[in-house]
């Protein structure tokens, strides 16, 4: 596993209570990617450190359009006929 160090004033700095600062970080840093494309909802939803469905629903608070490609429906569909 890699890791990012976070200067522990920035974390201070941090609006936050402590125990929670490590989770919006994850979280935040999830969804950015996500939007960004440059992670998959999967994975983004590992590093968030949440469920799909909690994941889903924090995607949707937030406004971002999910990444879902005609590929990704023909597979859906081809599944759905089996």
């Amino acid at each position: 596993m890699s890791s990012i160090d976070i200067p522990s004033d920035v974390l201070d700095a941090m609006a936050a209570p402590p125990e929670d600062r490590e989770p919006i970080v994850r979280q935040e840093l999830a969804v950015s990617l996500y939007r960004e494309g440059y992670l998959s909802f999967g994975k983004a939803r590992e590093l968030a450190g949440l469920s799909k469905a909690a994941f889903h629903r924090l995607l949707g608070d937030r406004k971002i359009q999910r990444h879902y490609t005609e590929a990704d429906l023909a597979l859906d569909v081809a599944y759905g006929q089996d």
